[in-house]
C-alpha cells in the first residue's frame, strides 16, 4: 500500500439492504455516499448493459469526488422479463403492474458490482462482476396480490418486490445468488475485495 496508507472503503449507495449485506460478511464501509444519477435505461439498452453501466457510473461519480485514497463500491440491481426492464415501484399502481407481470412466470434479476479506486489510490484497480439469478413466482391469486401490496415492502424495489419481504411466501424458485436479488451478491463482492492490494477481507 502506498506509504502504508489504507484506502477508505466507500459504499456508493444509501440502500439499507446493501449496508446490512456488507455487515453480514464483516465489512463496514468507512463512508456511505450515494451517487445521484438518472437511472433510466437508455434507448435499446439491454438489461445486462444497463445494470453494468449504472453500477460503474455510481462508483465513478463518487470516486471522482474523493480527495484522499479510497476504493468505491457501486452496485445496481435490475429485474428483467426477457429484454424488458421492470421499473422500481414508487407507487402501488406500479407495484401491482410489476407483480401481475411476474405472476406465474420466471424472470431474471441482474446485479452488477463495480469497484473503482480514487485518483489518490494508484495501487487500486477497477474490477467488476455481473450476477444473474433466475426467480420464479407462483401464480398469484387476487387475494395474494392484494396482500403483497398491502404489506408495502414493494416501495422503491426493482420489480415491485423484495425477496427478503412478504414476496418470499410466493416465490417458488431462486436459481443463483439470493443476496444478489436482495441487492449485493456477497460471494462476488468478497472476491472483488480480496483481489485488491488493500485487503478488506482475509
Amino acid at each position: 500500500m502506498t506509504d502504508g496508507i489504507r484506502p477508505a472503503l466507500i459504499l456508493a449507495s444509501a440502500s439499507p439492504r446493501r449496508i446490512d449485506l456488507l455487515r453480514q460478511i464483516g465489512i463496514v464501509p468507512d463512508r456511505i455516499e450515494a451517487a445521484a444519477l438518472d437511472e433510466s435505461p437508455r434507448q435499446n439498452e439491454s438489461p445486462r448493459g444497463c445494470v453494468a453501466r449504472l453500477a460503474r457510473m455510481k462508483a465513478e461519480v463518487v470516486a471522482e469526488r474523493c480527495e484522499s485514497p479510497a476504493l468505491v463500491l457501486g452496485a445496481d440491481t435490475i429485474v428483467a422479463v426477457g429484454r424488458r426492464i421492470l421499473p422500481k415501484a414508487e407507487d402501488r399502481a406500479t407495484a401491482e403492474s410489476c407483480l401481475r407481470m411476474l405472476s406465474g412466470r420466471r424472470h431474471t434479476v441482474l446485479t452488477a458490482v463495480s469497484l473503482v479506486p480514487s485518483a489518490h489510490w494508484p495501487e487500486g484497480r477497477m474490477a467488476e462482476r455481473l450476477v444473474e439469478t433466475a426467480v420464479t413466482f407462483s401464480r398469484l391469486s387476487e387475494a395474494q396480490l392484494n396482500a403483497l401490496l398491502d404489506q408495502g415492502d414493494w416501495a422503491g424495489k426493482a420489480g415491485g418486490y423484495a425477496l427478503q419481504g412478504a414476496a418470499a411466501s410466493v416465490i417458488r424458485y431462486v436459481g443463483g445468488s439470493p443476496s444478489g436479488v436482495i441487492g449485493l451478491p456477497l460471494f462476488e463482492t468478497a472476491q472483488l475485495l480480496r483481489g485488491q492490494k488493500a485487503r478488506f477481507l482475509p
